[in-house]
């Protein structure tokens, strides 16, 4: 395959209400969407949100390294999915989120040739049972209780089972009260809490606690990374089971939290591993070490990314602690039939078209792009 052309589209795309986290409030899913096209006319889509908590990368930076890579990789010969690791090693170090952009629309590419869903291309050598849907983990994140206790009532009718609780942005008080009424309420279902490293010790304890009396499965990221022992301890002190997300960025991260015992589990994400082989990888990491997996998307992404996340999740067979898909807290999509949930799941057979199985509307592109940074587009 060769790369005839690379385009890249910064995009400022509004959410449907503010997203309160412990660290940042936001307003607007600021993401770059890359555009290969092959040359045959073929096109495959990426993407990778700014994460700067998270990877240290901006939409400007993620733009500029985006631009640097595929303006060398632009009139290139491309053999297999084995060959763009090794491609982008050549070129560029580190960079997560720009290489999965560019790495997703690539796979996206190869698997329309091979006449694939992006999945089944993904899956080849998996052994685990093929499952049929992902459960859907919605975020409980605006800090008001009532209303999200009717909030996750009225989602719960419509089949959703999975939930996240953000905690660590007001006081410990009216977290704790949060964790405890919505485990209760939401009884027998995976009730998780994320404080995205934003609390000291003895207040992760406390929450740890309070979760483990009240049904919380899991309490994601409690402390800064880095800090293993202490994540050890509290798992230790609490019993609690503890997901780490910011502190894993490759498989040495994985396989380090899981000696220590500060991990039972890992939330993975395009951005931070560097395209959908290495997510699909880090989950067969995951799970054949007995930790659970969280697929997530970054707060927030389009639907070209909740697809390629998708597609490894069914890839994997086993994702026991939810699918975070970001696209549906949008107000507008970038995709006019946009990748949605039926009954609180994504179902198999909504990405059981070759590639990815979604692609953007120009028009919304347009209406999206943003203010401050031009589309690019780079020939060979």
């Amino acid at each position: 395959m060769q790369i005839a052309c690379v385009q890249l589209y910064p995009l400022e795309v509004p959410m449907d209400r503010p997203i309160r986290m412990a660290g940042e409030t936001l307003t607007h899913a600021h993401t770059l969407l890359a555009r290969v096209i092959d040359e045959s006319g073929r096109e495959g889509w990426g993407e990778a949100s700014a994460a700067p908590l998270m990877t240290g990368e901006t939409l400007e930076s993620i733009a500029a390294s985006a631009h640097y890579l595929a303006g060398r990789m632009a009139g290139q010969d491309i053999a297999g999915p084995a060959d763009i690791a090794p491609r982008f090693d050549a070129i560029l170090y580190g960079n997560p989120s720009a290489r999965s952009c560019l790495e997703t629309a690539l796979m996206d590419l190869l698997a329309q040739r091979a006449g694939l869903p992006l999945h089944r291309m993904l899956r080849a050598g998996e052994t685990r049972g093929r499952v049929e849907r992902l459960e859907m983990l919605h975020m409980l994140a605006s800090g008001e209780l009532e209303g999200e206790l009717a909030e996750a009532q009225r989602l719960r009718a419509q089949g959703f089972r999975q939930w996240k609780i953000k905690v660590g942005a007001g006081d410990l008080a009216s977290d704790l009260r949060r964790v405890k009424a919505l485990s209760q309420a939401l009884a027998g279902d995976v009730v998780s809490a994320d404080a995205n490293q934003m609390l000291a010790f003895d207040a992760a304890l406390a929450i740890a606690r309070e979760g483990g009396a009240s049904g919380l499965v899991f309490l994601e990221q409690p402390l800064r990374a880095g800090r293993l022992a202490d994540m050890a301890e509290l798992h230790r002190l609490s019993g609690m089971p503890l997901c780490a997300d910011e502190s894993i960025q490759d498989a040495g991260d994985i396989q380090a939290h899981h000696a220590a015992g500060a991990a039972q589990g890992a939330s993975l994400k395009l951005i931070k591993l560097g395209g959908v082989q290495a997510l699909t990888e880090a989950g067969r990491l995951c799970l054949a070490q007995g930790m659970r997996v969280n697929l997530a998307c970054k707060v927030a992404e389009t639907t070209i990314s909740a697809a390629a996340t998708a597609h490894v999740g069914f890839a994997l067979g086993e994702v026991a602690w939810g699918f975070s898909m970001s696209n549906r807290y949008l107000a507008e999509d970038v995709c006019s039939v946009p990748l949605a949930p039926r009954e609180g799941a994504v179902f198999i057979d909504q990405v059981e078209r070759p590639g990815l199985g979604f692609a953007p509307d120009a028009q919304r592109l347009r209406g999206f792009a943003s203010a401050s940074l031009p589309v690019r587009e780079l020939r060979g």
